[in-house]
């Protein structure tokens, strides 16, 4: 009885170091070379699904200096940028008063566009987090720079299908040893309450596993982990939804004319092509010439295009269409495609989905050539029905 009793209250005693009562902290640090142009301010916002909302919005001193009083009713991961956003770091906001330094406006004569690393000082949550940011940060120039090397040998610089296979190689090589680095952290940060932020970028179940079970072992009612695991949840459902053979998601957005609505359901009998894009977004523009040369091949074998735009302006999508002359319909989701982008489970363009003549899903992120060979198969099982339904027959 008495180890019953002993064991109860380890567990109190760890829930009330993991408990997410409302705090408030502060933030200060000094920015090297402050925006002094433009008074931009210093921003903690948080995702929040598809939205990203700013929680505290302060400007910076003269000096560069500042100063952020946080009042924590969530605890969780938030990001903290710099007079703009060009600087930014992820950090975890809970029971921390933290000090966080950033260079603030490039200086040097040839500036690099890409994140930057950004220390924190804190306590054991936000070392965590350091860990996460320069994984991160190195994942991200580490892919930069592989993706030279090929073109800097001569031999595989005119061998095509060779450089693309050596970057495929690098590239999953790379994953593979990110992924173990966040194995590492994993096993030797599970009792820091940030260590929930790392069930989202484990890529190995056991190991996921064995720390959702930690986690839970501490305080299963943490708000943050039942947040973690309402999202997985929703996630799967999603995912459910959006499986092959099910109905695609209905929406039905204006014309640029504006005298219909058109969406999924209006391309009842043909195999529709969905291309979300937007004006802004370059590789959605470069994809356009593929979605031509498909539109080409099928469009007299029952095969359309809608496009449908994630602009918030509109001038500049109708810039784009005149730019573009794309010869299928068009259609624009209003508030920057929010709602069709959580129908539809997407963060990202170009996200180009394949519907069948039946209205339902056949799979997603066609691009280019696979897009190309999707549209063949589809349209040749259409060609081929009428002998099998003869060979039945007999």
């Amino acid at each position: 009885m008495l180890k019953k009793i002993s064991f109860a209250l380890m567990l109190m005693v760890a829930g009330a170091g993991f408990a997410s009562a409302q705090r408030t902290i502060t933030i200060e640090g000094k920015i090297n070379f402050p925006d002094t142009r433009n008074n931009a301010n210093m921003d903690i916002v948080r995702s929040a699904g598809f939205d990203r909302v700013t929680h505290v919005s302060v400007p910076a001193n003269a000096d560069g200096t500042y100063r952020m009083t946080f009042r924590v009713e969530e605890p969780g991961q938030y990001t903290l940028m710099c007079q703009g956003g060009h600087e930014r770091v992820n950090f975890w906001a809970e029971d921390e008063d933290l000090v966080i330094n950033f260079r603030g406006m490039d200086t040097a004569r040839v500036r690099m566009i890409g994140p930057t690393y950004v220390h924190i000082k804190g306590g054991p949550n936000n070392d965590l987090m350091n860990r996460l940011n320069w994984e991160s940060f190195r994942n991200y120039w580490d892919a930069a720079e592989m993706s030279r090397v090929p073109g800097g040998i001569e031999e595989v610089r005119n061998n095509g299908d060779l450089g693309q296979t050596l970057s495929s190689a690098n590239y999953s090589a790379m994953g593979r040893f990110y992924f173990e680095r966040l194995n590492h952290i994993a096993r030797y940060y599970a009792d820091a309450n940030s260590a929930v932020v790392l069930l989202g970028q484990l890529r190995d179940n056991e190991m996921r596993a064995d720390l959702l079970a930690r986690l839970e072992a501490r305080d299963p009612n943490y708000g943050p982990l039942v947040n973690y695991k309402r999202e997985v949840a929703e996630r799967e459902e999603h995912a459910r939804r959006l499986a092959q053979g099910n109905p695609a998601p209905a929406f039905s957005y204006e014309t640029p004319d504006g005298t219909q609505k058109l969406g999924p359901s209006d391309f009842k009998g043909k195999i529709l092509v969905i291309d979300f894009w937007a004006s802004w977004c370059s590789p959605c523009i470069a994809e356009i010439p593929h979605l031509k040369e498909a539109y080409a091949a099928y469009k007299d074998k029952g095969v359309e295009i809608l496009a449908v735009s994630l602009d918030r302006d509109d001038a500049a999508w109708r810039r784009s269409m005149a730019n573009e002359n794309m010869p299928w319909p068009q259609v624009k989701a209003p508030d920057a495609g929010r709602e069709v982008m959580e129908l539809y489970q997407f963060s990202g363009i170009p996200h180009i989905v394949v519907i069948d003549r039946n209205g339902n899903i056949v799979g997603k992120n066609y691009r280019g050539k696979a897009l190309m060979d999707k549209l063949e198969e589809l349209t040749s099982e259409r060609r081929e029905a009428p002998r099998s339904i003869r060979a039945i027959g007999m």
